[in-house]
């Protein structure tokens, strides 16, 4: 493991988060606790997202280290190239086809690593399937130049339709 994902864990763990609220089944009304040296990772994780609703797969990939881990319902990607090949697009065509609610978001940073932990709801239908699922979100980001990059995603979601 490297130096800087052990930081950001060390990070994320110490910071008091936790993984699931006491009813992680009502999300809490929208909290953002992300501290002020982390703002400007969040703003990547934010563009990130940003250009898979608009569809720009190229924006999406550019948020992204070309050594970007991605962990997704129990698989990975292990590399922006990877998920260039595998996932963007879908991931692209279902956020624009489903809307998000980020209820959550938390984040810290120190030296050149930052986590931003977020929580929300999706709620709509896509390929003609009803969609509603609690999603939690972990981005790690590494300073790169002036500005940041990720190097490691974590999605998970839960459907909480009937």
């Amino acid at each position: 493991m490297s130096i800087e994902i052990a930081t950001a864990l060390t990070l994320l763990v110490a910071s008091g988060s936790t993984a699931h609220p006491n009813d992680a089944h009502q999300p809490a009304a929208v909290t953002n606790t992300v501290a002020v040296p982390a703002r400007p990772a969040a703003a990547v994780v934010d563009s990130f997202h940003a250009a898979l609703r608009r569809g720009d797969t190229k924006g999406a990939l550019g948020a992204l280290a070309d050594n970007a881990l991605i962990f997704e319902s129990g698989g990975a990607e292990r590399s922006k190239a990877e998920y260039a090949t595998h996932h963007v697009g879908a991931d692209a065509a279902f956020a624009q086809a489903v809307p998000g609610k980020r209820t959550r978001r938390t984040g810290e940073a120190a030296g050149n690593v930052a986590w931003i932990a977020t929580e929300g709801r999706t709620r709509g239908s896509y390929k003609g399937r009803s969609i509603d699922e609690v999603s939690t979100e972990t981005m790690v980001l590494r300073r790169a130049g002036k500005g940041w990059k990720i190097v490691h995603i974590h999605w998970s979601s839960a459907n909480r339709g009937k």
